[in-house]
């Protein structure tokens, strides 16, 4: 097999794997916790405020002891991450402390 028949058929099972999680992943229902944080590149010196040129952010829910929801996001602006928790967390037990 050549390189190129590798890499095909394991994309194909990467897409195959995201398409499983995505049918079986269920609103979160409960304590929702929710957290943003930054990884990539180091903090450069003299840069002031949140994230890095370079760093990815990643949004994530967690319901203890259950299950964890992550995303690279593009930001971390309100909208963003609203639309995110609206479509991930069931709307009868939604609640903001």
């Amino acid at each position: 097999m050549s390189r190129q028949t590798i890499n095909k058929y394991l994309t194909a099972i990467r897409l195959r794997i995201v398409e499983l999680s995505i049918l079986q992943s269920a609103p979160l229902v409960g304590q929702i916790e929710v957290d943003e944080s930054y990884f990539g590149a180091r903090r450069v010196r003299g840069k002031r405020g949140r994230g890095a040129l370079g760093e990815a952010i990643v949004f994530g829910l967690l319901k203890r002891g259950d299950k964890v929801y992550t995303e690279i996001v593009p930001n971390c602006k309100s909208t963003t991450l609203q639309r995110i928790i609206k479509g991930k967390i069931s709307i009868e037990k939604r609640h903001s402390f």
